[in-house]
């Protein structure tokens, strides 16, 4: 099975890229399944329900959130109907929603994907260690091939998950800072890993961002509201194999000019 994460989807310039190529990319990398993070789709902080739609529209199978879930209002009912919608599985179970789908990739063969939170600089309900071991237990209970988007600020916490889930699931892949790491690997127990798939967004941006709003403030410390850059858009995320046995085979990361 080949599997493709699209990285946070930043935006409109990152649903429009979406929009725009992935239909080819899912032929041209013969894809059997795509998940995205899309907790920026909604100029770069949040979710609502159109712009959901308009992802898994374009050929996303599975949407994965974040710390900013809860950000557009409304965003709870959709979260109640949208089964192929994720979010973090350690905010409070009475939050709409929930942090474990299980979808259909191409051959019709079930996937699990997960979503969790990070402790870090982030604000979950608890430690995305409390309870994983459950969560991934009721996940092959449906599927051997179990995607993870371990959405957090710190490496540290990313990369200890990937330890403590290798071999039991398919892919930890990390989400969030926007900056796609270098060290996308396949461990030992035959778990694909990367600490950050990157962003699919415009990267001419401080992490899609425009650079003059950010730049003011830190030079003044004067809060400005936030706008979408617009130059260089790319996609990035990860490109990943695995067997029948939900053993990854094979990572690599994935970039691809959207301009």
């Amino acid at each position: 099975m080949r599997i493709l994460f699209l990285a946070d989807v930043f935006g409109t310039p990152g649903l429009a890229a979406v929009e725009r190529l992935l239909r080819s990319l899912r032929a041209e990398l013969d894809l059997d399944l795509v998940i995205a993070n899309a907790e920026n789709v909604a100029d770069g902080a949040g979710l609502t329900a159109r712009l959901g739609d308009r992802l898994l529209a374009a050929g996303v199978d599975c949407l994965t959130l974040g710390n900013h879930t809860w950000r557009r209002q409304g965003v709870g009912p959709y979260l109640v109907g949208a089964t192929r919608v994720v979010r973090p599985a350690n905010y409070l179970a009475s939050l709409p929603g929930r942090g474990l789908a299980v979808v259909e990739a191409r051959g019709g063969e079930p996937v699990a994907v997960l979503n969790l939170l990070g402790r870090y600089a982030l604000e979950p309900a608890r430690s995305p260690f409390e309870g994983v071991d459950a969560l991934v237990a009721e996940a092959a209970r449906s599927t051997p091939v179990i995607v993870l988007d371990m959405h957090a600020e710190a490496t540290s916490e990313k990369v200890a998950m990937g330890w403590h889930l290798d071999g039991r699931v398919t892919a930890v892949i990390g989400t969030h800072t926007h900056v796609q790491t270098n060290d996308a690997r396949v461990l030992p127990g035959g778990t694909a890993y990367i600490t950050d798939a990157g962003m699919c967004g415009p990267h001419d941006s401080v992490i899609g961002v425009r650079k003059d709003i950010i730049l003011r403030r830190f030079l003044t410390q004067l809060s400005q509201r936030n706008e979408p850059a617009s130059g260089d858009v790319r996609l990035e995320g990860v490109l990943m194999s695995c067997d029948g046995s939900g053993r990854a085979t094979a990572v690599e990361t994935f970039r691809r000019p959207a301009e």
